[in-house]
């Protein structure tokens, strides 16, 4: 996700967005409907969060090309959740908070729910 995209070029110079950005502008917009637990990443990203490493890209997979955007997001889904009703709303804010953001035109936004969350707190509110 290291690659860098060349949106726009002006009078003054270009203006390039790197995946990352998008990486963290989808797991925000992700993180923001209610019923998401987590995005899942892979082990590895799983060892740098334990050593204090924040990676806003974890379970995100971006790919680029001709200034199109494709999304794939590994998901943690709380217990009780409409699966697609949140599906769904994942991919409409994804895709609306990508294009607003950036001008890209984003083709797909994949949601893979890898898990289901089914830990409660004492008081019944899901953690």
């Amino acid at each position: 996700m290291a690659e860098n995209t060349v949106i726009d070029s002006y009078k003054h110079g270009t203006v390039n967005i790197a995946d990352d950005v998008i990486g963290v502008i989808s797991s925000i917009a992700a993180s923001e409907i209610q019923g998401i637990k987590a995005l899942s990443g892979t082990f590895q990203d799983d060892v740098l969060e334990m050593i204090g490493k924040k990676n806003f890209n974890k379970g995100i997979h971006i790919e680029m090309n001709n200034n199109v955007v494709l999304v794939e997001l590994s998901v943690i889904i709380d217990y009780g959740t409409k699966i697609q009703e949140t599906a769904k709303q994942v991919q409409e804010n994804v895709k609306l908070a990508i294009e607003s953001m950036t001008g890209l035109e984003v083709v797909a936004v994949n949601v893979n729910v890898v898990g289901i969350n089914t830990k409660v707190e004492k008081d019944g509110i899901k953690k």
